[in-house]
């Protein structure tokens, strides 16, 4: 596609109406699901997190705790659910992927100079490499939201395409950065834009910025990745990520899934929940409902 057919594609999208997204996203969030649907929703919930440590600080030790909670979330529980995914700074691949072998636990890594996106290409995709060289299964890649908010959609595209060849088999998930976009119609864009340069998943947010997941903003997304496999045959995943921090938050989440998608994508290949923070409460949840009980605030590690 040329980069005018681009651009014309992309205007051509149908406009978001942001009022009665937001309606239609609160609606959704005050559904209630019975108790029985609850205890499959926590542990799909579980299975779907990206556990997740990008931090300046982070050291291979902390790595390698984050990945044993990652494998066994409740050690004393054998049947709680792995999680789906780590995601960690590319210089930590290899102690992730070395920990959660054979685990069926994936590892995840930021590359592409997250959390700006402001680099070279070249560095870029040096960084997309090298992940992958050392274990990476995903690369998680932020869009350059100054070419995007300046409606250079070429160059953006450009770059998922060459990050995407990099990454070989690694499954790519695209960045969008929500909170910078300012508009859901932004978001539409950036989201098809995304899909056609090649992305398996697209995700909302680097967590690093405010506002970042939100409900309408997810639900803006969900609707892409549907009409996309309608047009094109092929399904994307989507990931929301920062600011879901109780199990409250995460049904909410699958409902919104489930309504606007479809069943399909109820599952950790095709919906990520990126928010490390909700793997305790979702635990805790998970325990009330099996026991009667709460358990102790100090039960679960802190990642």
């Amino acid at each position: 596609m040329s980069r005018a057919g681009l651009r014309t594609f992309l205007y051509g999208l149908p406009g978001v109406d942001r009022v009665g997204a937001d309606q239609r996203a609160a609606e959704l969030g005050t559904r209630s699901i019975k108790t029985s649907a609850k205890a499959w929703a926590i542990d799909m919930a579980i299975s779907m997190v990206d556990l997740t440590t990008l931090e300046g600080a982070d050291t291979p030790g902390k790595v390698a705790a984050m990945c044993a909670k990652a494998i066994h979330p409740d050690p004393s529980i054998p049947e709680v659910p792995r999680v789906a995914a780590v995601c960690v700074y590319s210089d930590l691949v290899g102690v992730a992927a070395e920990t959660v072998r054979g685990s069926g636990v994936k590892v995840a890594s930021v590359a592409t100079a997250f959390p700006s996106g402001r680099a070279p290409l070249d560095a870029k995709l040096d960084d997309t490499r090298a992940a992958v060289a050392a274990g990476a299964d995903e690369i998680d890649m932020v869009i350059d939201r100054g070419a995007f908010l300046a409606g250079d959609f070429g160059k953006v595209y450009d770059e998922i395409v060459a990050v995407k060849e990099a990454a070989g088999d690694a499954h790519l998930k695209v960045i969008l950065e929500t909170g910078e976009l300012s508009t859901y119609d932004n978001v539409r864009r950036a989201s098809w834009l995304a899909m056609v340069a090649g992305a398996d998943f697209i995700k909302t947010s680097t967590g690093k910025i405010q506002p970042a997941a939100t409900l309408p903003v997810t639900m803006v997304m969900l609707e892409a990745v549907r009409d996309f496999r309608a047009a094109t045959g092929r399904q994307i995943g989507v990931k929301p990520a920062g600011g879901i921090r109780t199990s409250k938050d995460a049904i909410k989440y699958l409902v919104l899934v489930n309504e606007i998608a479809g069943e399909d994508w109820l599952s950790p290949d095709w919906f990520r929940l990126g928010a490390s923070s909700v793997l305790n409460d979702l635990l805790m949840q998970r325990t009330k409902l099996a026991t009667g009980r709460y358990s102790g605030p100090d039960y679960f590690t802190l990642d």
